[in-house]
């Protein structure tokens, strides 16, 4: 799971991860991939225990098993190792946890950021995707994981401004709705 030795309680193990983003939230995701952002802030984006908690949520039953499914499906042949290729792609996360200093710089930058988005609580991900055929792959598999695994999400949005497309999907602790959207601008 992660690299570190795991304390005994939730707390000690968000703690750990906040005082340093190179640390693991799972196998192949950190701190830092799931809180950057383009915008200087003074609290560093840095998230709340409950936010890093979401995170850990999101990378753990979602986010690993995305990147296995796509990397099995579309990209490894039958006689690749998932654990030694060279070949396995990455899930590349485009935005994580957002602070409110950030929604807040971005509003100032003339963008539209929810007052009520999941990112403030660490609940979604916006996932970079190189054209629309990925977009819809990666649509299908989370769909199909939540069938499959009797787990719901709160949204999963396709969303494409001009050539650039990427997927935005949250899941909360509690009362999903299970809303699906195409964004295409």
């Amino acid at each position: 799971m992660s690299e570190f030795q795991i304390p005994s309680s939730k707390f000690q193990i968000t703690f750990i991860i906040m005082m340093d983003k190179t640390k693991k939230l799972s196998e192949h995701f950190t701190l830092g991939e799931l809180t950057k952002t383009s915008f200087q802030t003074p609290d560093n984006n840095e998230p709340p225990l409950e936010a890093v908690e979401n995170l850990i949520t999101l990378c753990n039953d979602w986010l690993e098993e995305l990147r296995f499914n796509y990397n099995w499906l579309y990209v490894l042949d039958i006689c690749d190792d998932y654990e030694t290729s060279n070949r396995v792609e990455g899930i590349v996360i485009n935005q994580g946890y957002r602070s409110l200093q950030v929604s807040e710089a971005m509003e100032k930058a003339g963008l539209k950021p929810s007052p009520t988005s999941n990112h403030l609580r660490g609940c979604a991900v916006d996932i970079h995707c190189a054209d629309e055929e990925q977009a819809i792959r990666y649509l299908t598999i989370l769909l199909d994981m939540s069938d499959q695994n009797k787990k719901d999400f709160d949204e999963l949005i396709m969303e494409r401004r001009g050539t650039k497309y990427w997927i935005h999907f949250a899941v909360k602790p509690e009362n999903n709705r299970r809303k699906i959207l195409f964004i295409l601008q």
